[in-house]
């Protein structure tokens, strides 16, 4: 079932969204080389309580950290350790969601350290666009996969491929609803089919995008996904609201 959300109920959301913003913000700061993803999770955690909220991802389905992140070639949910130490030339997709006041917001940006090669930050310019070419069509009585079909098209033009293992989806008063919200056209349809898209709904549109294949696997740990080649992945996601008058991302991130 979709839940459409009133105004009350989005400008609630959009209070969950300015933690994760300021948590986000502060973790762009404090990721240089020499600095652990460890050290990373209690600053979000700590910054987070500090706010009034719940780190969304500790506890969920036993999720032991409050932050996910990935680096290189982690496509997402990679563990926060004392021992994944940044360096120069990293990248670093960092996933975060909270819950205010009965009220989730989730979204991921990915940086570089320092200076990357040109491949990296390539990818992390057409990962980011393409987070937005989907939101711009995010529009009420457009098909959930127009979304799907504007993220795809533009990757694969630019010589990347999508992940397909893992998907948006909808989010209110719990971190994941429906609909799921696909990076890719489904086989079993086409880009001018899927639901209808509604005022009122609320949807995390999240690519993670590959410079080589779009299959992952899962490491041992039973979370952290990576790429089957060894190649880099990078990930955005905002959390959005989509309105009468069109999309609005509540968890836009001001430089």
């Amino acid at each position: 079932m979709i839940f459409l959300k009133s105004k009350e109920e989005i400008e609630k959301i959009r209070a969950a969204s300015r933690v994760v913003v300021e948590v986000l913000r502060r973790l762009k700061q404090e990721a240089q080389p020499g600095v652990s993803t460890w050290d990373l999770d209690r600053i979000a955690e700590e910054l987070c309580i500090s706010m009034g909220a719940v780190p969304a991802f500790k506890g969920y389905r036993n999720y032991p950290a409050s932050v996910c992140f990935a680096i290189n070639s982690e496509v997402v949910h990679g563990i926060p350790s004392k021992k994944k130490i940044l360096k120069e030339g990293d990248i670093l997709g960092m996933d975060f969601g909270v819950c205010l006041d009965g009220f989730y917001s989730d979204s991921a940006i990915t940086i570089p350290i320092g200076h990357v090669s040109p491949i990296a930050q390539r990818l992390l310019e057409v990962t980011r666009n393409s987070l937005y070419r989907g939101i711009e069509k995010a529009y009420p009585h457009n098909r959930l996969f127009d979304i799907s079909h504007a993220i795809e098209s533009y990757v694969e033009q630019e010589g990347f491929s999508v992940v397909k293992t893992f998907v948006g989806h909808g989010i209110g008063r719990s971190l994941h609803e429906e609909p799921q919200v696909p990076n890719f056209v489904p086989h079993n349809g086409n880009w001018s089919k899927g639901i209808r898209l509604k005022a009122g709904m609320v949807i995390a549109i999240e690519p993670m995008v590959n410079v080589g294949r779009p299959d992952v696997r899962i490491l041992d740990d039973g979370w952290t996904a990576v790429t089957v080649d060894g190649s880099l992945s990078a990930h955005f996601e905002h959390t959005v609201a989509i309105l009468e008058e069109g999309p609005v991302i509540l968890t836009q991130f001001e430089e």
